[in-house]
């Protein structure tokens, strides 16, 4: 998810933590804290914008590092605050600030390698955007009841309310996503379209409307359904996807980190006489946010040049006026 909600979430749960035991605004500040410090890995360059990409939410979104730095937080804090008897406490407030970040980054598709440093496997459920108000507005709320309602208790009711109800449309977004599953196979079963490689992730902003990628070899399939389309069957557009020239060169190593990386749901492309490399998972057909250009085939022992990032945004506008033709159930096609 987006830092900004990543730092709400993380102060909300600060505040419920911590409760009448310290003031309101020390425990959102430190939550706020906690919750921002694992997306400072972007500040890293590894030298290349593949293994930046693929090294993001990595160490810095492990479970167990994440709560052992925790012990040391606490005691700083505490000890900052004068308040060494409430170390056990600040420990509980920082270690589940800091935790719910990768577990919430979980939702999303990007891959999360929250079992560092025992496997490099990212994982994502993708089952929210990046980016969801109806998430984020309720913590945002929260927060702001318990640095400016008086008082007290109900100030930590509402930050509680808040963060109950964002915490239920998780489940929720999870609920959808498996009913647009089953409708997603069933609708490619019906058009003689392949159903076994299938992903499902919220179209952006919200999760009225989701976006279906099907593998079919030298081919994907990309369609959208909306909450509102009343079970209508998924309208698929083919799109070429390069598997022969994804074979071909098969031991690239650039290729081989973004086909682990997608569990396989990237394309690839000739541009000029170099490989164009496209994640299909973040964007639709053609923006895409990771798109690389890894150079020209290699030879025999040759070493991979930098990639060079090629993103394509989608017009802000054009795709705002789609979404919200799509959440009301108009089956309308998107822009490009």
């Amino acid at each position: 998810m987006d830092s900004v909600t990543q730092v709400l979430l993380g102060a909300s749960i600060g505040v419920a933590v911590m409760g009448r035991r310290t003031a309101l605004w020390k425990s959102a500040l430190w939550g706020g804290v906690a919750g921002l410090l694992p997306d400072l890995d972007v500040l890293l360059d590894h030298g290349d914008p593949i293994l930046n990409m693929i090294r993001h939410r990595a160490e810095s979104h492990a479970l167990l590092l994440l709560t052992l730095f925790a012990f040391p937080m606490a005691w700083g804090v505490s000890r900052l605050h004068r308040q060494p008897q409430l170390y056990g406490r600040w420990w509980w407030a920082l270690m589940l600030a800091l935790v719910t970040h990768p577990l919430l980054d979980l939702m999303t598709i990007y891959g999360t390698q929250v079992f560092q440093p025992f496997s490099d496997e990212a994982y994502g459920l993708g089952s929210m955007f990046i980016i969801d108000p109806v998430y984020s507005l309720p913590l945002l709320a929260g927060v702001v009841a318990a640095l400016r309602v008086k008082t007290v208790g109900r100030a930590l009711r509402i930050n509680g309310w808040a963060l109950a109800f964002s915490t239920a449309y998780l489940a929720w977004s999870a609920l959808a996503q498996g009913w647009v599953t089953q409708h997603a196979r069933q609708s490619l079963q019906a058009q003689g379209l392949p159903s076994q490689q299938l992903m499902v992730t919220p179209a952006p902003l919200s999760t009225l409307v989701w976006r279906v990628v099907a593998l079919d070899g030298e081919r994907f399939h990309e369609g959208f359904y909306a909450l509102m389309d009343g079970g209508r069957a998924i309208r698929f557009v083919a799109h070429e996807r390069g598997g022969a020239l994804a074979a071909q060169h098969a031991n690239h190593p650039q290729l081989q980190r973004l086909a682990r990386f997608t569990d396989g749901f990237f394309k690839v492309a000739d541009q000029n006489g170099k490989l164009l490399v496209t994640d299909l998972r973040m964007g639709q057909e053609p923006a895409y946010v990771f798109s690389f250009d890894i150079g020209p085939p290699l030879q025999a022992g040759q070493a991979h040049p930098v990639a060079q990032q090629q993103s394509r945004r989608m017009d802000v506008g054009a795709g705002l006026k789609w979404l919200g033709q799509r959440i009301l159930g108009r089956d309308v096609p998107p822009p490009g």
